[in-house]
């Protein structure tokens, strides 16, 4: 005969197989599944010198950027409604954003052949003046549109070293509309993004580092 007690005690068991399965099936639909692959993008900018830029024949050094660790992530942030950030699933990027950007001014002033040198900090090189990076926004963003824009914001300053005295500062902020909401065409426009915020910072940092030299009083 079947007692009220062991009725009770099978009910408990099965409710607390069935409390396990349901925490199984939430873990495996909230975290990567080992299995699911991972692919990793790589944007390649290229920045073309404009004519305007001119040439100048002091040194610059780039200081490591600044950003929060949600904005400087692997992982591929995007902003589906204004105040709610996500990132995409099974995507990652190959290197942070902060050093896709510091590598796109670098190469942009090198290659553009109008700076007497330029080179990141700690690598030795004594430069005039110092460019400081913050990284505000590097997110795909959709701003209630069907589909996102690349979306990257940066707050730059220009130190004159030997003044220790900002000589300008300006926020740049680009957005690239993507082909469509697929990941591949939201890292090209990522790309196109990168590309322009680039040689708007590389041009902005020749003309105001010349602009002002030009006022500091002539050496003797």
């Amino acid at each position: 005969m079947t007692t009220i007690a062991s009725t009770l005690a099978r009910h408990a068991r099965i409710a607390l197989a069935s409390g396990l399965l349901l925490a199984l099936a939430g873990c495996s639909i909230l975290s990567d599944k080992p299995k699911d692959p991972t692919t990793i993008f790589a944007p390649e900018p290229a920045v073309k010198a404009d004519a305007s830029w001119p040439k100048v024949d002091w040194q610059l050094v780039i200081a490591p950027p600044a950003a929060a660790r949600i904005v400087d992530s692997l992982r591929i942030a995007v902003r589906p409604t204004p105040g709610e950030l996500q990132v995409y699933r099974g995507a990652q990027w190959a290197r942070p954003p902060s050093d896709m950007l510091v590598d796109t001014v670098l190469r942009a002033l090198e290659d553009s052949g109008r700076i007497g040198g330029v080179a990141r900090q700690g690598t030795g090189v004594a430069g005039e003046y110092k460019l400081f990076f913050e990284v505000r926004r590097f997110e795909s963003d959709y701003a209630g549109g069907a589909v996102p824009s690349a979306t990257i914001e940066v707050s730059a300053k220009l130190l004159h070293v030997p003044q220790q005295k900002v000589a300008a500062s300006r926020v740049f902020l680009q957005a690239t509309p993507a082909a469509s909401a697929a990941v591949p065409d939201v890292a090209r426009a990522f790309e196109q993004s990168l590309s322009k915020i680039g040689g708007d910072i590389a041009g902005w940092t020749l003309t105001s580092g010349e602009a002002y030299r030009r006022t500091l009083p002539a050496t003797r």
